[in-house]
């Protein structure tokens, strides 16, 4: 037990440190987490302690996907309905193409020209498809856009190309069997049923007895994560969809959503997206730069090809164009969790996970700075702001 807390302690000593470069650099939170646990096991490695760090200890493994687990419901869970009811045909086409466009394009990438087998290339290209609910979020909240019409569509063209990237995903790599029919059974049934039940309880029991909703909520995670183990597929799969089906469940309360967003990211997510860092290799990144640089392109191009167009049937200004677009470009979250599920499957190998991690972060960067020094549309801003002060009329237009 004495082990067990000394590992805790380093591994939350290198998340506080995690917060505080995030804080000055002004950037995502999980990006720096993978970062310092690069590090980590770098560093780790040169001294011959990498059997030491607790990486794969089972204890370690279970609140790291714990982490997972919830942050994919938040991710559902904080997207406002009436976003996709509003702009379905918006969110829809551009959440599908920016799947497509870097799946086709980064498997196809993958298994001509890098010469990866068929599916390790099909695991690059649903781990380079996705794009970063959790930077976009950030950034939306950061420069204001997420309260304006624009942020949201933004939001909810990342909600769809997720969710393509869980179904996809699933349906490749999980074995179909009488288990996967079960899990499918019971799913569906729980997911029809969950509203209803958790509405009831709310207004039972909320309030009056301790974290009952969190207790709920985390219940519901783990017993469908467990079946979706079970099944052959993994746990974070079930929870994307049950944040969807209870989003209105939860933002109905900002307090609550916001405790249990304090409770993931605060201790669950910062083992996740270290113990994901460990597992990347700078000796296999410094061997081969080429791969790393085409499969980088392989992403942010295909993902600007192919949304550009589709992108610019909505938006009509220049700037809101390529802002649009950049943002829908980034990747992190699911892209880890997909390269991880690869890596623990043994779909990919430790340098061909290594690859995807470091393309991943990459893609969390570039586009989001490109797209902050070059493209933000601070018109759409002004308005905003002349709408909710509109006494506000002589206010500068710099």
């Amino acid at each position: 037990m004495e082990q067990i807390f000394f590992t805790a302690a380093v591994w939350l000593a290198l998340a506080v440190l995690s917060a505080i470069i995030a804080y000055h650099l002004k950037i995502s939170i999980a990006l720096v987490e993978i970062c310092v646990g690069v590090a980590f096991a770098y560093v780790a490695n040169l001294i011959g302690k990498i059997n030491s760090i607790g990486a794969n200890s089972e204890w370690l493994r279970f609140l790291s996907s714990s982490g997972a687990v919830l942050l994919t419901f938040l991710a559902g869970a904080e997207l406002e309905p009436e976003v996709i009811q509003k702009k379905f045909k918006e969110v829809s086409v551009v959440g599908l193409v920016g799947f497509l466009a870097p799946f086709l394009g980064c498997s196809a990438l993958a298994y001509y020209l890098i010469k990866w087998d068929i599916k390790a290339s099909l695991l690059c290209g649903v781990a380079l498809s996705t794009t970063s609910m959790a930077v976009v979020y950030s950034v939306m909240l950061e420069t204001g856009f997420n309260i304006t019409e624009f942020g949201k569509g933004i939001l909810g063209a990342c909600f769809v190309n997720d969710l393509a990237t869980v179904i996809a995903l699933g349906l490749i790599f999980a074995p179909f069997t009488y288990k996967t029919i079960i899990f499918i059974g019971v799913t569906v049934l729980v997911l029809a049923i969950l509203p209803f039940l958790s509405q009831w309880l709310r207004k039972t029991y909320a309030y009056r007895t301790a974290a009952i909703r969190t207790k709920w909520v985390i219940f519901v995670l783990f017993g469908l994560g467990t079946l979706a183990i079970w099944s052959g597929s993994e746990a974070v799969l079930p929870a994307y969809l049950v944040g969807i089906i209870l989003s209105e469940f939860s933002t109905a309360d900002k307090a609550w959503i916001g405790r249990l967003r304090t409770l993931t990211v605060g201790f669950l997510t910062p083992f996740y997206f270290i113990r994901a860092g460990t597992f990347v290799s700078i000796p296999a990144l410094i061997s081969a730069p080429i791969v790393f640089l085409v499969l980088l392109g392989g992403k942010i191009l295909t993902k600007i090809f192919g949304l550009y167009p589709v992108v610019s049937t909505f938006r009509r200004e220049f700037n809101e164009r390529w802002y649009y677009t950049m943002m829908m470009s980034t990747g992190l979250t699911f892209g880890t969790i997909s390269a991880l599920y690869g890596y623990t499957h043994n779909i990919v190998t430790q340098d061909q996970y290594s690859f995807l991690v470091a393309v991943v972060i990459g893609s969390a960067v570039l586009p989001t700075l490109i797209a902050g020094i070059f493209f933000i549309p601070k018109h759409l801003l002004l308005k905003q702001i002349k709408r909710k002060f509109p006494l506000g009329d002589n206010l500068s237009e710099e």
